[in-house]
């Protein structure tokens, strides 16, 4: 099955009214053969595109529930090759575009070349290194940028929007803002100052603009995915799996669909 590219995934809800939805989960939770079957509940319920973590034993910007998903993955024997290899098998059913979410040491250990030439042929869309700032390894950042896959760049309610260019360059698929300081992790409401920013920085970059950190209600997904082009959704769906298996988060991602599709 022939893959659609990420920006193809953003143009069609784009023609459709809609904002990306974009669910979050960490590979290889709640147990190592789970993965293909969670990405599938995930296709089939109201995904756009899906981040696909991989997991790490140092997750210094993930908050308390994604860290626990990677210790516990990591406990039951979750590898990069195994990530790949689980990929390879929800790819021979599915096109929907697949964004690897990782640290730089994994991939580094493994091999940046070896890592992005495996990654691509497993089916990845997009990778996202979350301790990479741009402009940090000019180098690394050129291969991966040359590389089919797309770099999916990050930028923080603390970057100045006169940087977000800047920041943005080399970077393609959409742009992530984290919609607050700190780590990841479920909150009650989105900031108020949320909306301005969005605005501001989707007329400084030429590519979609996702948003996560805290969401984890319809209403805030509605709230966010009115001005952004795609909505992220990460601990309150690793929280719904613990809490209820598949069956529960394929519920709440259709739930999460539901509102970002609702007429405002």
């Amino acid at each position: 099955m022939s893959d659609i590219s990420i920006s193809a995934a953003f143009e069609a809800c784009r023609a459709n009214g809609q904002s990306a939805l974009i669910p979050y989960i960490t590979a290889g939770y709640p147990t190592r053969t789970s993965t293909v079957q969670v990405l599938d509940a995930l296709a089939n319920h109201g995904a756009d595109v899906i981040e696909l973590g991989i997991p790490f034993s140092d997750p210094l910007a993930d908050g308390p529930t994604i860290q626990k998903s990677s210790f516990v993955s990591l406990e039951n024997g979750t590898t990069v090759e195994g990530v790949l290899e689980d990929l390879r098998v929800f790819r021979k059913h599915s096109d929907i575009p697949i964004v690897l979410f990782t640290y730089l040491n994994p991939v580094l250990r493994y091999g940046l070349t070896s890592f992005l030439a495996d990654a691509e042929a497993a089916g990845a869309s997009g990778l996202l290194m979350t301790d990479l700032p741009s402009g940090s390894d000019p180098e690394l950042e050129s291969e991966v940028i040359t590389s089919p896959l797309d770099l999916i760049r990050l930028v923080a309610p603390t970057t100045p929007l006169n940087r977000v260019p800047g920041v943005a360059s080399g970077g393609s698929g959409f742009l992530y803002y984290i919609s607050r300081t700190g780590v990841t992790g479920t909150r009650s409401k989105l900031r108020d100052e949320l909306e301005g920013e969005l605005t501001s920085i989707k007329s400084a970059v030429g590519m979609p603009v996702a948003v996560g950190f805290g969401i984890s209600t319809g209403e805030q997904a509605a709230a966010a995915g009115a001005v952004a082009d795609g909505v992220v959704v990460g601990s309150a769906l690793i929280q719904t799996l613990e809490r209820g298996g598949v069956a529960e988060a394929s519920q709440f991602l259709t739930s999460l669909r539901l509102a970002l599709d609702r007429p405002s």
